[in-house]
């Protein structure tokens, strides 16, 4: 399907995907709309699931809370995040998501850009640094994480 000219994307247009960590439903990116600099993604977080600490190398992110309550880290910097409240994540910085409460976490990930240049696009995005020290011992004391790995 041809992406010019493409402005909306209805609910039954959202491309769908499970990964290892959440229910996604992307609703902005180059296959589904003629978008270079925005990606959107809505994901679902399961309870007592996570993305565990990850970077994105060259995309700048902003995560959206829509439903539920995030424990979410920039860096070694965690704060709770409730529904309209966000974070705002540079480019290469490691980050994570979690959700340690019973109910379900709904959260907008919005990344930019969308396509990079063919070297770059060659990387690894997301990155799971989760198994690196510091990343791998900061939650130590918390809630554990599940993936759907």
């Amino acid at each position: 399907m041809s992406t010019e000219n493409r402005f909306f994307v209805q609910v039954g247009d959202a491309s769908r995907e499970i990964n290892p960590w959440t229910h996604n439903e992307w609703l902005c990116s180059p296959d589904l709309v003629d978008a270079e600099k925005l990606l959107l993604v809505r994901a679902n977080l399961a309870p007592m699931h996570c993305h565990p600490f990850h970077l994105h190398p060259h995309r700048e992110e902003i995560i959206y809370v829509l439903y539920g309550r995030a424990e979410q880290w920039v860096g070694d910097e965690v704060r709770i995040l409730s529904a309209g409240e966000m974070a705002h994540v540079p480019p290469g910085t490691v980050h994570a998501t979690y959700n340690p409460h019973q109910e379900p976490l709904v959260f907008l990930a919005i990344l930019s850009p969308a396509k990079l240049p063919d070297d770059l696009a060659k990387e690894v995005d997301p990155l799971d640094v989760s198994s690196e020290e510091t990343w791998s011992s900061l939650r130590d004391g918390r809630p554990p994480c599940k993936t759907l790995a």
